[in-house]
C-alpha cells in the first residue's frame, strides 16, 4: 500500500511515526513536490506493540495448529489499548530521538515525527497530559503481529487520544474481555489431527478401514489473554472443545462410515472405536472403505476436527464464539486384493 502526502499532517505523522496504518515509512523521490511514502508493511522498532499477554496452549497466532473459524468471521486484526501518560510520553520521546538521530534518515520522516511529537507535547495537548496522569489514559491503535499487512489491520487508523477514567473509548474495537477472547481464539494451539487407522497405512480395496482418535489426545484446550496496563486490568479465557471428526477419503471412489463422513465424539471423549481382533465382520462406527486401488501412489485422507469454542472473562462476561476446524492430511495406500485362480 502507498500513501501520497501533500505536506505533513498529524495523521500522516502518526503513520510515519508509529506504523499503525503501515510499517516502516520511507519517503520516495527527494525534492519532489509530492512525497510518495512506501508503507508496504515492514516492521520497525518504532511500531506500537500490543501489551496483551497470552498463556495456555498458545501459538504465535495465525500459524500451523490454529483453529479456522467456520463461516465468515475472523478475530480482530487491530484494536485500541490504553497507555498511561508516563508510558505514552516515554514511547514518543524515545521514538523521536531514534528518528532524528538515525544517520541518513529522510527529512520528511524527521519533520513528520517532530510534528507528531509537538501535537502531544506542546500543541493540542500539554506535556502528554502528565499533570493529569491519575485522571485518564492515552488510547493507541495496535495490530495483530500475525496479520500485519492485511487490509483489516488498517482499519484502526485513529491517532492516539485521551480518555478520562470511567469514560468509554469512542471507537470500535476498544479492548474489552470479548475482544481479548476473540484474540485468544486465533492463538489456540490444537493437536495434529492424525487418526489411527486399521489397517494402518496400507489397506485393501473394499475392505472397511477403521478410524479413531484417542480421548487422551483430544481434549479441551484453552488460551487466556490478559491486559494490565494504564490502570486497566482485564482478561478472558477462550476454550476449544472437540465435538466431531470429519473424514474425506481423498477420492470419490470411496465410502465413509457413517455415510455423512461425520464421526461424533463419544461420551468418554474419544472419537470412533479402536479395531480389535474379532471385529472384522462388523461395520466400523467411524472409518472409510476404498473402492479402487491407489495404484503406484496414495490417497490423501483428510481428517478434520470441529471444535466448539466459548469464553469467560472479567466481571462474569462470557459467551460463545464461532465453531472452528483444524485438519491434516495423511497418506493411505490402497491395494487390490490378490487372488490365485486354479
Amino acid at each position: 500500500m502507498r500513501i501520497l502526502t501533500r505536506g505533513v499532517t498529524a495523521a500522516s505523522a502518526f503513520v510515519l511515526a508509529f506504523g499503525v496504518i503501515a510499517g516502516t515509512a520511507e519517503a520516495k523521490g527527494p525534492g519532489a513536490s509530492e512525497a510518495e511514502v512506501d508503507t508496504s508493511g515492514n516492521r520497525s522498532g518504532s511500531d506500537l506493540v500490543s501489551m496483551i499477554r497470552y498463556t495456555g496452549a498458545t501459538t504465535g497466532g495465525g500459524g500451523r495448529g490454529n483453529v479456522t473459524p467456520v463461516g465468515n468471521w475472523d478475530p480482530p486484526a487491530c484494536w485500541y489499548e490504553p497507555r498511561s501518560a508516563e508510558e505514552f510520553s516515554k514511547y514518543v520521546e524515545n521514538m523521536y530521538d531514534e528518528t532524528v538521530n538515525t544517520p541518513g534518515q529522510h527529512s520528511y520522516a524527521k519533520a513528520a515525527v517532530g510534528m507528531f511529537r509537538n501535537e502531544y507535547k506542546d500543541g493540542k495537548y500539554k506535556n502528554y497530559n502528565l499533570d493529569q496522569k491519575d485522571e485518564g489514559n492515552w488510547w493507541v491503535a495496535v495490530r495483530d503481529e500475525a496479520r500485519w499487512t492485511e487490509p483489516e489491520a488498517q482499519l484502526c487508523d485513529k491517532q492516539p487520544f485521551w480518555v478520562e477514567n470511567g469514560a468509554a473509548p469512542p471507537v470500535d474495537n476498544a479492548v474489552t474481555p470479548q475482544v481479548l477472547a476473540e484474540l485468544a481464539y486465533n492463538r489456540v494451539q490444537l493437536p495434529t489431527t492424525e487418526v489411527t487407522l486399521a489397517p494402518e497405512t496400507t489397506t485393501k480395496v473394499n475392505l472397511p478401514t477403521w478410524a479413531w482418535l484417542d480421548k487422551a489426545r483430544f481434549k479441551e484446550v484453552s488460551v487466556t489473554a490478559a491486559l494490565n496496563v494504564g490502570g486497566l486490568n482485564i482478561q478472558a479465557t477462550t476454550t476449544a472443545k472437540p465435538v466431531s471428526l470429519r473424514l474425506e477419503p481423498g477420492t470419490p471412489d470411496a465410502e465413509t462410515y457413517p455415510a455423512s463422513g461425520e464421526c461424533t465424539i463419544n461420551d468418554d471423549g474419544s472419537i470412533g472405536e479402536p479395531y480389535a481382533k474379532g471385529k472384522s465382520d462388523r461395520t466400523p462406527p467411524c472409518g472409510v472403505k476404498y473402492l479402487r486401488s491407489s495404484g503406484d501412489g496414495t490417497y490423501k485422507l483428510r481428517a478434520t476436527i470441529t471444535w466448539e469454542i466459548d469464553w469467560t472473562g472479567t466481571g462474569g462476561a462470557g459467551g460463545d464464539l464461532p465453531n472452528g476446524t483444524f485438519g491434516n492430511d495423511q497418506d493411505v495406500t490402497v491395494q487390490e486384493i490378490q487372488s490365485v485362480n486354479r
